[in-house]
């Protein structure tokens, strides 16, 4: 049976979008702050060589600044005043998030509806301001330990630092604006513009192995086919849930009695999203970064060992990025949904599962089908992840390894897009068909008369 998503994407027409037109202003909008996002990658921070840091930029580049840089479609490779791009807002975000599920004060603004989201809102914006500043800080402190910086000193600094949190700042402002007056959210939108930067690049790096002969037109056309299959594997999985069975029992309002109702509880088979595997790159990525800023220890020494089993390809590599991935969404599905809360508000509004008794059983229940499918959840994100890494190693090639997080953040953003868009046609088309069901039946009472 085709679920209500489905049925509406097969009765929707695209055409509408021409007559739309508060659908087509927003998504002017909202190209238009992409397009102003882009153009603020290429502007250097005053007071760097932009010639020499891309020369010290190639030396760290498989570290943190590496992912950081692929986020922020390369404004860390050129040192832009979106270089930051807006992971400080994504980091505080997260931490409010998690923040809300160990101190009783958050939990209790965010159960308070949309004043308590704004309030959360604001600590979230305080947060981000903080977190921007300690990384531009310490961003400034390595550009004039290096040769990239021109005129080293306090001004340097003071520069480096209000020039990188207020590009952070604005983007975050931006992406605020698109969510509320464009389409999409603005934060994830934010991100897939600087991944989808990196898309011709890598395709063009492709191209140019097969035209060298480092690799066989049939190696090319298979990894093609490859990737859109992976897309769609990836499409499937993001939609895949769990519903569970909810009975409303009979109830009476004063004299009136109404039917006894049922619905679903849909559990995503993927709750936790992109987060697992970009915490798990991150920490991943950390000994490299280290390594590349500490020149006195080279190749040689612990630290050395450590990045070179670290490095992309080796075994010890795959195996703690699966097990981190699998870590990482077990302990944030754990703390975004409480089944006992779930239990609680079921039993509330009179809700209950066939055959299980309300209260503690009823979230013992769902604890176990949610342990359930999060088992799945994390080996479709581990195969996910480390398919793109299997195949550059296959292939002895890093052209090709654009990343399993890239991909996860490039579809699921574009699926919500495509999701709020039809959202908006189906709005204007029923608003439609409420204006020529009034007409008609202006119609017929003129015809009676």
């Amino acid at each position: 049976m085709a679920s209500a998503a489905e049925q509406l994407a097969a009765n929707l027409n695209f055409g509408a979008i021409a007559k739309a037109d508060e659908l087509k202003k927003r998504i002017w909008f909202t190209l238009g702050a992409l397009v102003v996002f882009r153009l603020g990658t290429y502007v250097p921070i005053p007071g760097i060589d932009p010639e020499q840091f891309a020369r010290n930029f190639q030396q760290q580049a498989g570290g943190v600044l590496g992912l950081f840089n692929m986020f922020s479609g390369g404004a860390v490779e050129r040192m832009a005043i979106f270089a930051l791009n807006i992971m400080p807002y994504i980091s505080a975000s997260i931490i409010i998030q998690l923040l809300t599920s160990v101190i009783p004060s958050l939990e209790a603004l965010k159960k308070e509806g949309e004043s308590g989201r704004k309030v959360i809102n604001q600590y979230t914006r305080y947060l981000t301001v903080v977190l921007a500043l300690v990384q531009s800080w310490g961003i400034a402190i390595g550009l004039q330990s290096s040769s990239a910086a021109i005129d080293p000193g306090p001004f340097f600094l003071a520069s480096t630092v209000i020039t990188l949190t207020g590009g952070t700042l604005f983007l975050m402002w931006i992406g605020e604006q698109i969510t509320s007056r464009g389409i999409g959210n603005g934060s994830s939108l934010i991100i897939f513009a600087g991944i989808v930067a990196h898309l011709p690049v890598a395709i063009a790096g492709a191209l140019e192995l097969s035209r060298t002969g480092a690799m066989s037109p049939a190696t090319l056309l298979g990894s093609a086919v490859g990737a859109v299959a992976l897309i769609y594997f990836i499409v499937f999985m993001e939609r895949a849930q769990r519903r569970v069975l909810i009975n409303y029992p009979k109830r009476q309002v004063g004299n009136r009695m109404y039917e006894g109702q049922t619905s679903f509880l849909p559990l995503k088979l993927n709750t936790s999203g992109v987060i697992p595997p970009i915490f798990a790159s991150s920490l991943l990525l950390l000994p490299a970064t280290v390594a590349s800023f500490s020149a006195n220890q080279g190749s040689s020494g612990f630290l050395g060992t450590v990045t070179t089993l670290l490095g992309h390809g080796q075994p010890v590599y795959m195996a703690l990025y699966a097990a981190l991935i699998i870590f990482f969404t077990f302990f944030y599905t754990a703390v975004v949904f409480n089944p006992q809360e779930t239990a609680d508000n079921l039993k509330k509004h009179g809700g209950f599962i066939p055959g299980i008794r309300p209260g503690e059983r009823t979230a013992a229940f769902i604890d176990k089908v949610l342990t359930r499918i999060t088992v799945i959840g994390a080996l479709y994100l581990t195969f996910v992840c480390l398919a793109p890494e299997i195949l550059a190693m296959a292939l002895s090639s890093q052209s090709l390894a654009f990343g399993g997080t890239s991909l996860l953040i490039i579809v699921s953003v574009t699926m919500d897009t495509v999701a709020q868009i039809h959202g908006h046609l189906m709005a204007h088309q029923y608003e439609g068909l409420v204006k020529r069901a009034k007409l008609r039946g202006a119609s017929a009472t003129q015809r009676r008369r």
